[in-house]
């Protein structure tokens, strides 16, 4: 019988710990849409290809993207992709501030 009791109050627990938790207060960083931060967003969609620190990885090296290309055409590149890279891993005005960032790597 006890036994029984132990399940019953471990899978209570369970259920009640996989339900709970969906009142998280929402945090707010302080950033609105005039506020992204461009290496925040670089660091979470293209690190993994292109390097903490711009340096390549499986992506090419992106150090000095903005003497080879304009603000325009890296905002091309991210939108639609280009040889390995797929479309619209940024979308938006994240694309437009990253571009924007990645032009003054020179």
């Amino acid at each position: 019988m006890k036994k029984w009791w132990l399940g019953v109050a471990l899978g209570s627990a369970v259920l009640l710990g996989a339900c709970g938790g969906g009142e998280e207060e929402a945090t707010d960083t302080g950033s609105s849409a005039g506020e992204m931060d461009p290496e925040e967003i670089y660091i979470g969609n293209c690190s993994g290809c292109h390097g903490d620190n711009l340096e390549g990885a499986s992506g090419p090296n992106l150090q000095e993207v903005g003497s080879r290309l304009s603000q325009e055409e890296i905002l091309s590149v991210i939108q639609n992709g280009q040889g390995g890279m797929p479309a619209g891993i940024i979308e938006g005005e994240e694309a437009e501030v990253v571009a924007e960032w990645l032009s003054e790597m020179q």
